[in-house]
């Protein structure tokens, strides 16, 4: 199977692993029952009958005609996607699933009904360039010109570009790639045409060589190499921090032999000329002589 059925949802932005910002449209995929299949045979042609969506109020045609696919519920949109020969073909009654059909790297086209715009002018539906805004053609800036008819054809061909209904077609967009696949939603990397909720035919018709992942596999993965080297690296610099912790300063001071040695006040002190005097072992010198005389 080289085709699904999705239903388009909205539009949104993504980044690519080398941080390439790219424009996203969702499109919803659930499962595509098979109602019928066609038959070199019978239709003179192979093709399979998929269907999406649920129909609320489906008429007896549409019963009969699902009946013998053993579908629960008639489905909203109806379309066949061909085969070249039987090979491949899946059986009716089956589902066909988003992953089986389509992976990310994977080129797609996109068919859909584009937006419908009404009534548009030939500058606006055909792009064209329009009349002279001098010589007084006031009137004419707009104007789509002459038709090129004159009494030979007496009519004006068919097709003929001219004003009129503009959008509400069938359009292809070729050559699209799928971006990501997140259980039933489809992240086609562009635009495509439609509007929300419309449906659309998604075709599998080669795969991308220069596609690039998104980043969100790669920040996971990044984030829990980080978490790691933290939780390693966190109890040793817990450990350095507690070694000069204060616990060990109470220990010193119940020592009292050393808190003198390590005199920290009198190193701030150490400018003066009478601290040199005032040594701990000048002080003891001095009253151990008087008690000798």
């Amino acid at each position: 199977m080289h085709a699904v059925l999705g239903q388009k949802k909205y539009q949104t932005q993504k980044f690519r692993t080398d941080g390439t910002r790219i424009p996203v449209t969702v499109v919803e995929v659930s499962q595509n029952p098979v109602t019928a299949m066609r038959t070199l045979d019978k239709d003179g042609y192979w093709a399979v009958q998929i269907g999406y969506g649920t129909k609320k109020h489906p008429n007896k045609p549409i019963l009969g005609h699902i009946k013998g696919a053993k579908v629960d519920k008639a489905p909203q949109f109806l379309r066949e996607v061909r085969f070249v020969d039987n090979a491949g073909m899946p059986e009716v009654g089956s589902m066909v699933e988003l992953s089986s059909v389509l992976t990310p790297g994977d080129m797609i086209d996109v068919t859909g009904t584009s937006k419908g715009k009404g009534f548009a002018g030939g500058v606006k539906r055909h792009h064209f360039k329009g009349g002279p805004r001098t010589h007084g053609q006031s009137d004419r800036e707009r104007a789509p010109g002459s038709l090129g008819q004159t009494t030979t054809p007496g009519r004006v061909y068919k097709n003929k570009r001219m004003a009129g209904k503009m959008g509400f077609e069938r359009v292809t967009i070729k050559n699209l790639t799928v971006a990501d696949i997140e259980g039933n939603l489809l992240f086609i990397e562009g635009l495509v045409p439609g509007t929300p909720e419309g449906i659309l035919m998604i075709t599998k018709v080669g795969e991308d060589k220069r596609f690039v992942p998104l980043l969100k596999e790669a920040k996971e993965e990044t984030v829990v190499e980080v978490v790691e080297e933290q939780a390693v690296e966190a109890p040793e610099a817990t450990e350095e921090v507690q070694a000069p912790s204060p616990e060990e300063s109470p220990a010193v001071e119940s020592a009292g032999e050393e808190i003198p040695q390590e005199a920290a006040p009198a190193e701030e002190v150490a400018p003066g000329e009478e601290v040199k005097e005032e040594t701990p072992a000048e002080a003891v010198e001095q009253p151990t002589e008087e008690v000798k005389e």
